[in-house]
């Protein structure tokens, strides 16, 4: 994948994420593929998705599932997050059972799974991604946080180039920023794998080079699978 050499207006403005040291968790094992699917096959009721698919990825790959609308993708996701069982097969991440190991994949929804008329700022967007102690308050905010969970997600934002927008609320982004801060919900927790459905869906052109910018910064550092049926975008 090639890197663009210019800045993304549709980010916050500053151009290119700096990535800094990986911080991500290491897979267990020598050679333990990240994802590992065999013979596996599903179907809705009577109507196959998918038949006997084998698939491995290792450590350090960054790949991208090409079909069209309703070909299986957004199921293949759904098995390797553990969401279904597979008919047929095997399915296994980092060497286990997927439900296992759901906290060290971090996945990026086709649509952004938060209420348009909930008032999350972007800061607290990406807190989302974090195990919190204690529930919500009246006003909609989050105490059980700690001091080193809020720094950590203002870290995970300027990986991004977000920092800048992190009190501004979410429903008041442009569709590839709203993507970028949920990359940075899904990194915030140090994942081994990143899993994406559909990543460049309600983006514009330039949004699209954007986040492909900044998967291909990411991908020196964690492992990162998407979906999508944009072919022209995922082989950019």
């Amino acid at each position: 994948m090639n890197t663009h050499d210019h800045s993304c207006p549709t980010c916050s403005g500053h151009g290119h994420p700096i990535i800094p040291e990986p911080h991500f968790r290491p897979l267990p094992g020598t050679g333990t593929p990240v994802i590992e699917l065999q013979g596996v096959s599903f179907a809705y009721d009577d109507r196959e998705v998918l038949s006997d698919v084998d698939l491995k990825v290792s450590s350090g790959d960054f790949m991208a599932v090409i079909g069209p609308n309703g070909g299986g993708k957004t199921t293949l996701v759904k098995l390797i997050l553990g969401l279904l069982a597979p008919r047929a097969g095997t399915v296994r991440v980092l060497g286990a059972d997927p439900l296992s190991v759901r906290p060290a994949v971090g996945y990026v929804p086709q649509h952004a799974l938060i209420q348009p008329s909930f008032p999350v700022t972007v800061h607290e967007a990406v807190l989302l991604g974090l195990r919190r102690e204690g529930g919500l308050l009246s006003t909609g905010r989050w105490p059980g946080y700690r001091a080193r969970d809020k720094a950590k997600a203002m870290e995970t934002l300027r990986m991004v180039d977000m920092a800048e927008l992190a009190t501004r609320r979410f429903d008041a982004l442009s569709g590839g920023q709203k993507q970028r801060v949920l990359v940075a919900r899904a990194l915030v927790s140090d994942p081994a794998l990143l899993l994406f459905d559909e990543p460049t869906s309600n983006i514009d052109p330039q949004g699209k080079v954007c986040l492909f910018d900044l998967l291909s910064a990411l991908s020196s550092s964690i492992t990162i699978v998407m979906v999508s049926h944009d072919l022209i975008s995922a082989s950019t």
